[in-house]
């Protein structure tokens, strides 16, 4: 599960980092400023728990007692898909409804986060 993570980290990194490319030189003068702002801000929630990401596999690595540690890590993972991957669509297509979403992906960056912590102090 360690590599998983880290992989998974990567390779999530890489697609913030070239989104956030994209949104920069493709889609500047095709999107308003507040859908500019909607893009830049799933990047950087991306990329944030990219990197969450690839340090909740390091201390899966590093712990024996893991069960706290892997479920941070799928929260994180299901975050980046909920939270930016809804923002994502939510800028290039103007579907409101999909603001619905971004919530649940905020909820589980929280949620990420408390239980990597919570893992952590039963370390």
């Amino acid at each position: 599960m360690d590599r998983l993570f880290i992989s998974l980290g990567a390779c999530s990194a890489f697609l913030a980092v070239g989104l956030g490319a994209f949104g920069a030189h493709a889609l500047r003068g095709r999107l308003d400023e507040h859908m500019l702002a909607v893009w830049h801000t799933a990047v950087q929630y991306h990329l944030i728990h990219s990197v969450g990401l690839m340090l909740t596999g390091i201390l899966v690595h590093l712990f024996s007692e893991t069960g706290l540690l892997k479920l941070a890590g799928w929260l994180f993972a299901l975050g980046i898909f909920l939270f930016s991957g809804s923002l994502y669509l939510l800028a290039i297509f103007e579907i409101r409804k999909l603001g619905m979403v971004t919530p649940l992906g905020g909820l589980a960056f929280l949620g990420g986060w408390l239980v990597l912590t919570l893992g952590m102090i039963r370390q």
